[in-house]
């Protein structure tokens, strides 16, 4: 039930990006304590993660909250999509955490020729009364990146049937996501 509740939370940012082109900090944010939850109750239910087993995540995270703000500096994405990578980083861990940045990379750039294509015409009447899709449809708008980051992250996480953090030495990272 815990780790199911990640990709409600990584279902839902993706939805508030392309609906609203914000992630409420409730959303990172939660992320955040159901990791910390997540570490308690393994310890509490006597499978305890070893410092060595944790490390990697908490680096993967700073290095993707470090990446993502700098990104966010540069204007390149918002805030939410930087603390959302971090999150996914965080979660991941750091032997996934290239492969995350690549396929979120892909899918972001698909995404972003998927809407130059789409405002390139205009929008049936019928969509066109939906604000969500004039704003996607509008040039000036941005790319809400947060949708990307999601599905990459739930991608990775299916390729391995849980979460890097949801996994103890008795299921490792598959050798084709190590670095």
């Amino acid at each position: 039930m815990l780790i199911a509740t990640l990709p409600a939370l990584l279902m839902a940012a993706a939805f508030f990006d392309l609906t609203t082109y914000t992630i409420p900090n409730a959303l990172p944010g939660g992320m955040l304590l159901l990791f910390t939850i997540f570490l308690l109750a393994m310890a509490l239910g006597g499978h305890a993660l070893q410092w060595r087993e944790i490390s990697p995540h908490l680096i993967a995270g700073g290095f993707g909250l470090a990446v993502g703000m700098a990104m966010f500096a540069a204007g390149w994405i918002g805030g939410g999509d930087a603390k959302l990578f971090a999150m996914a980083c965080l979660w991941l861990g750091w032997d996934v955490m290239y492969s995350y940045a690549v396929i979120a990379s892909i899918l972001g750039g698909g995404l972003t020729l998927g809407l130059l294509m789409l405002r390139q015409m205009p929008l049936p009447r019928l969509l066109a009364a939906q604000p969500w899709l004039l704003r996607l449809a509008d040039p000036q708008s941005g790319v809400p990146y947060g949708v990307a980051l999601s599905i990459a992250a739930l991608s990775i996480s299916s390729d391995h049937g849980d979460f890097s953090a949801g996994r103890h030495e008795l299921t490792p990272v598959p050798k084709n996501l190590r670095r």
